[in-house]
């Protein structure tokens, strides 16, 4: 049992502490903290495509059998689609009972630039999503750290290495050999994540201040809530049908749920996660395959708040969708939130083509979140993260690749 003030959780939630102390005192110097968080996002990011092209790679080699890769890969895919759809419908549902954005004065909101957000928004569509999948070359995909690239790229090279047979097996031990290399890089750049999170945090709070959350206080407080039952009951009901307890599985990776907490970034426990989900039982094949394509297809907390922040901003500007304009918003989200994995601003570029392709709801609505987003994006960095643990766990269940940790194990973390 490691002592607390050794503990990354610890060590993490002390740092945030400090940061919103910081931020709320000194806000002039909390926002000159930006450069800490986002050095620390960036250290990440730089390990982020190595991790996942060794990682998807190892799995399918591994694996042998390419039968089963795509057998793994098409349970992934369906799970994400149904459990990100039923995202998507409990968040409109509950923003329609709740009606966060019914007494709310637009006026008095101050609202933010978004003329980025909305050009890139007006851009995308389910077309280019699709064609986006394929990188011009693969150099070009890790320079940029784009996920769903890289994922298609190790996904063909690993298939690649495993159709040659004992030809290249000659690798695989070379690629073992740099996978340790690379988690070890990762080791030593989480000893510097309460740094990270204390930066990110001092500079939000600074930046925004808490009175930035009083006038949106109710949508945060529903989409925190809404959060909450879909992990606590949606997921809950699944893990426990396939013979898990949530519980358990929210204190096996308590430390990344905290390390998201502080830097408002799924992608900065990515490489944790894929270590931490092994050890807990599942086979290194199907991790491989499952959390890197999760932070694409299976945005569970992204979904949620996109069907919410839509309606928000129809209620606020006292626009009235019919259920037949609310049914097309749960058909665009379940298209556009596919690509919002890896791109900055990509929750406000999401929800602005969703509005542009529906031409109901005002786009500039987008603006009156910008001051609060950066304070619910922690529920849905969070929220995305434990849902593609849940995802691993029951595709690996369902392809008798689970293997439950030892008490002594268990007992160390």
């Amino acid at each position: 049992m490691r002592s607390p003030h050794r503990n990354l959780t610890v060590q993490v939630l002390f740092a945030i502490a400090l940061g919103i102390v910081l931020g709320l005192l000194a806000p002039g110097v909390a926002k000159q903290m930006r450069p800490v968080g986002d050095t620390f996002i960036n250290l990440v990011k730089m390990v982020i495509a190595p991790v996942i092209f060794l990682t998807i790679t190892l799995g399918i080699a591994n694996m042998r059998d390419l039968r089963k890769v795509g057998r793994v890969g098409g349970k992934a895919l369906l799970y994400f689609e149904v459990v990100s759809t039923a995202a998507l419908a409990i968040g409109l549902i509950i923003v329609n009972v709740t009606k966060p954005g019914a007494a709310l004065d637009v006026s008095a909101l101050a609202k933010g630039d978004i003329s980025r957000y909305t050009a890139a928004g007006q851009q995308m569509s389910f077309v280019e999503i699709l064609t986006h999948i394929v990188p011009p070359s693969a150099v070009d995909a890790f320079a940029k750290g784009d996920v769903l690239q890289i994922v298609f790229f190790a996904a063909m090279f690993g298939a690649a290495l495993a159709s040659i047979g004992e030809r290249g097996r000659a690798l695989v031990p070379v690629l073992e050999s740099l996978s340790h290399v690379i988690f070890r890089i990762v080791e030593l750049v989480m000893k510097v994540a309460p740094i990270g999170a204390f930066g990110a945090m001092a500079y939000t709070i600074g930046t925004f201040g808490l009175q930035a959350l009083l006038p949106l206080g109710r949508l945060m407080l529903d989409v925190y809530l809404t959060m909450a039952i879909f992990i606590f009951v949606v997921l809950n009901l699944i893990l426990r049908a396939w013979g898990f307890s949530l519980w358990d599985y929210l204190k096996w990776i308590r430390e990344e749920i905290v390390l998201v907490l502080g830097t408002s970034s799924s992608e900065a426990a990515l490489p944790l996660m894929l270590e931490k989900m092994e050890r807990y039982g599942c086979a290194k094949s199907v991790v491989g395959l499952v959390i890197p394509a999760g932070y694409s297809f299976n945005l569970d907390g992204t979904s949620i708040y996109l069907s919410m922040a839509t309606v928000f901003v129809a209620q606020a500007f006292h626009v009235q969708l019919s259920l037949a304009q609310q049914l097309s918003v749960l058909g665009v989200l379940m298209l556009t939130s596919k690509g919002a994995a890896g791109v900055t601003g990509s929750g406000f570029i999401v929800l602005a083509s969703t509005l542009s392709a529906m031409r109901v709801v005002p786009v500039e609505g987008v603006a009156i979140l910008l001051g609060v987003d950066r304070f619910m994006s922690e529920a849905r960095a969070i929220t995305n993260l434990i849902g593609n643990g849940a995802a691993t766990l029951v595709i690996a269940r369902s392809e008798n690749a689970y293997v439950a940790p030892s008490t002594t194990t268990a007992s160390r973390e």
